[in-house]
């Protein structure tokens, strides 16, 4: 088997993380390859607005098809390996919960299991959630317990775990990032953030003239998604295999991010937002932060926007997007 390179694999390059990952690894100078179900069928609309499209190579990979995995992972003989592939809305979780613990737990299993059987020493990133853990009355840590509250979270937990077990069994060098919420302007308009933002737009554009939302009262810990791609990085160029809670440590609720987006346009959100019984989850997280310390102390990463800084973005690329320029 040939030497390892400076070569990534991303399954799940399609998405938000997966887009910002490749856009950092190719800036530095990484080769990198991504997946997806099938490159043909595929936009890549995340890749082509990062005018990445055309700088990395795409496979096609079914995660929960072992052999698929192996033939990819063997053909590019990556010496980074990050998951991000698997349905990813915590909200559709509750309408599709077998397809949702499907490919988040049968698609990293395949991977530890490709890399065991290939023999290869390839390290492996694997995308947990905060959602392992449900509510948070402190700030949660690596040694927090996991109480999730979603299939979505249920799910992320048992790969959590899976990634611990291939570690301490056969010796790989895995780990997972238990990333708290991240935001950019690649999100799908389904995310509570994006319809937040793109909802005041329109409010204050006249094409609308209400925003109907669910609770307002959830707590969340709101980051940059383009930073905490760089915390994947940092972990598997970390000495040893570790698992890192990766967060601002600064949680806010739901109804202060969307005051803010409203304020933006000199608009009272009170006057436009609809709370709609029919949005609530049949079971939520009311209060979810994270502790990033030992991610600080070790890693040398530290979050540097925060959920004011996010919603400030998250404005300036929408008014970007509305005037015809990329993000």
């Amino acid at each position: 088997m040939k030497s390892l390179s400076k070569t990534a694999l991303i399954f799940g390059i399609s998405g938000q993380d997966g887009s910002w990952l490749a856009k950092l690894l190719l800036e530095k100078g990484y080769t990198v390859h991504g997946t997806s179900r099938d490159r043909e069928a595929s936009g890549f609309s995340n890749l082509t607005r990062l005018d990445l499209k055309e700088r990395v190579r795409l496979h096609s990979t079914v995660l929960n098809d072992f052999r698929s995995v192996v033939q990819v992972i063997r053909d590019v003989q990556p010496a980074e390996i990050y998951n991000l592939a698997g349905q990813s809305s915590v909200g559709l979780s509750f309408q599709q919960p077998v397809e949702t613990l499907d490919s988040v737990i049968h698609g990293t299993v395949n991977i530890l299991e490709a890399i065991r059987f290939l023999g290869l020493g390839a390290r492996f990133y694997n995308a947990s959630s905060s959602e392992c853990f449900g509510n948070t009355a402190v700030p949660a840590n690596e040694t927090h317990p996991f109480h999730p509250r979603s299939p979505y979270g249920v799910g992320k937990a048992a790969a959590y775990w899976a990634v611990a077990n291939y570690r301490e069994s056969y010796d790989l060098f895995a780990c997972s990032g238990i990333l708290f919420n991240h935001e950019s302007p690649l999100r799908p308009a389904r995310y509570v953030t994006q319809k937040i933002i793109r909802g005041a737009a329109d409010i204050a554009e006249g094409k609308a003239d209400r925003l109907t939302l669910g609770n307002l009262s959830i707590a969340r810990d709101w980051g940059w998604a383009p930073e905490y791609v760089d915390a994947m990085w940092r972990m598997l160029n970390h000495a040893t295999p570790e698992d890192f809670v990766i967060a601002t440590g600064r949680p806010h609720r739901l109804e202060e991010f969307v005051a803010l987006a409203f304020e933006h346009f000199g608009l009272d959100w009170r006057h436009h937002v609809v709370v709609d019984d029919a949005l609530l989850r049949p079971s939520d997280i009311s209060l979810s932060v994270g502790d990033p310390e030992k991610a600080k102390r070790l890693l040398g990463w530290e979050a540097e926007t925060a959920m004011p800084g996010v919603v400030a973005r998250l404005l300036d690329a929408e008014h970007r997007a509305r005037q015809g320029f990329a993000s």
